[in-house]
């Protein structure tokens, strides 16, 4: 089938580019300049550069100083952990207590970018991770998070993403944060599916660090944000330079950051109409599944939030509740009939292990291996949903009544 005439409900996974991005980008795509020149197109350059800048961290509730570009949400993640622990040990009072393990408060639905370096740091011995808990609609259990934090017990940093990439579902990251700035401990979240689809304002979050991404809302890709809170310090993965605050050195990418800027802007300025018809998308697609499939067998349960606040409005997570639906076989059946949708995190979508982030919100390994995501972009229309519906539930009505029919005897 053509790629032009696949459905992309992946949208989680990456987007599209928007023309009027990409229009925005071509000057400086096709004339140089870097912005660390004194000539004029060096000049050019860093005019481009400091008014996207600008731009970008004034729609997230930042100040300029407070931003780092970087070259995505996994390597924004990867600075800000790695480097918030880094500075935390080296703060410590004692040799005794810099010699500790630093002690993370963590989600268990986390994204790989955060949960792996986590990983990592903790099997070189430098952090203890505790895994806080999850309800089973995705949301955490924000009581039990907060006793934890209120204890006296070490606790060094706090990590707990925004919005899920699976389910979409929003965490009450804000409460958290106000709940351990008593005790001067730092937090980060990780607000790559977030932005571009809901409201976030850096500021009023009140956390250390933020993350976030270009390619999930229209902007170009090779280009994400770390927000830093003013006044704290990181230490630097990266060497060979003092650009950006000394943190991220290398020759500014000023196309890309022109690319997000007007990403953030149109979002900006579109998301009203956009919410609404990713609602409204979202409803029509469950009622219809549901109608389509009411005379068989299968009940469509959707994963995470019921309340549609609490939620990505264009992240929906389905099971169809039925042994023979089995989730690599159902997403092969419906990337042959030319609909693109995923079993979970992209970033580990050749896995055929049970997602862990369903697994922490208690869903046994059928259910969780087996549930799909579908995620809208600008670009979904009510035509796309209307066929995507039509292939779905075919898939669905074959692969049960295939598994009904009796064997065929054959005389043994």
């Amino acid at each position: 089938m053509p790629l032009r005439n696949v459905i992309d409900l992946d949208a989680n996974a990456t987007t599209a580019i928007d023309p009027r991005v990409l229009e925005a980008m071509r000057p400086h795509l096709l004339i140089g300049g870097n912005p660390e020149s004194r000539h004029s197109l060096g000049r050019a350059a860093r005019n481009a550069w400091d008014e996207s800048r600008e731009s970008i961290a004034a729609i997230l509730g930042a100040h300029v100083d407070e931003l780092v570009l970087t070259s995505g949400g996994t390597e924004s993640n990867n600075m800000a952990i790695f480097g918030l622990i880094d500075e935390s040990t080296r703060l410590r009072s004692s040799p005794e207590e810099r010699s500790r393990p630093s002690v993370v408060l963590v989600s268990g639905i986390e994204h790989p970018a955060v949960a792996e370096p986590l990983v990592l740091l903790e099997k070189q011995g430098r952090l203890r991770r505790e895994i806080g808990p999850v309800r089973p609609d995705g949301t955490i259990d924000t009581e039990r998070w907060l006793e934890r934090i209120a204890d006296d017990k070490p606790l060094d940093l706090v990590t707990l993403m925004l919005a899920n990439n699976e389910t979409g579902a929003i965490q009450d990251v804000s409460a958290i944060a106000r709940a351990i700035a008593a005790r001067h401990i730092v937090m980060h979240t990780d607000a790559v599916q977030a932005v571009g689809r809901m409201d976030v304002d850096f500021s009023a979050l009140g956390v250390t660090t933020l993350a976030a991404g270009s390619h999930k809302m229209h902007g170009p890709p090779g280009i994400g944000i770390l927000l830093i809170r003013k006044g704290q310090k990181i230490a630097p993965i990266f060497h060979g330079g003092g650009q950006q605050l000394g943190l991220r050195p290398g020759t500014p990418a000023v196309a890309l950051a022109v690319g997000l800027a007007e990403a953030l802007r149109l979002w900006q300025a579109e998301k009203t109409a956009r919410t609404l018809q990713w609602r409204t998308l979202g409803t029509v697609l469950i009622e219809s599944l549901r109608q389509k499939l009411a005379d068989i067998p299968v009940n469509v349960i959707e994963n995470g939030p019921a309340d549609p606040d609490r939620r990505l409005p264009q992240t929906l997570n389905l099971f169809f509740d039925h042994p023979a639906i089995e989730g690599e076989l159902l997403l092969m059946r419906l990337d042959l009939a030319g609909l693109a949708a995923s079993l979970g995190s992209a970033c580990a979508s050749g896995s055929t292990k049970a997602s862990p982030a369903l697994s922490a919100m208690g869903m046994d390994t059928h259910r969780a291996k087996s549930s799909i995501r579908l995620s809208f972009s600008a670009f979904t229309t009510p035509d796309h949903v209307t066929r995507a519906v039509d292939i779905i539930a075919s898939i669905v009505q074959d692969l049960t009544s295939t598994s009904t029919e009796a064997w065929p005897d054959f005389g043994h």
